[in-house]
């Protein structure tokens, strides 16, 4: 299991933790579970996120 993979569902168990459920939790669940993901693919180095958060200006 990689580390996107674990950042996914980390990121999915916080969800459960503090949805209240409805719709509203369905979509804190999927920001969560997104930003997991996210997280575990730049630990993976297959996404670079200083990249994504750097200015176009600065190079």
């Amino acid at each position: 299991m990689n580390n996107a993979t674990l950042g996914l569902f980390a990121g999915l168990l916080l969800a459960i933790a503090g949805a209240a459920g409805g719709f509203g939790g369905f979509l804190f669940a999927v920001a969560l579970g997104g930003l997991g993901l996210a997280l575990g693919a730049h630990r993976d180095g297959t996404v670079d996120l200083g990249a994504l958060l750097r200015g176009k200006g600065r190079g």
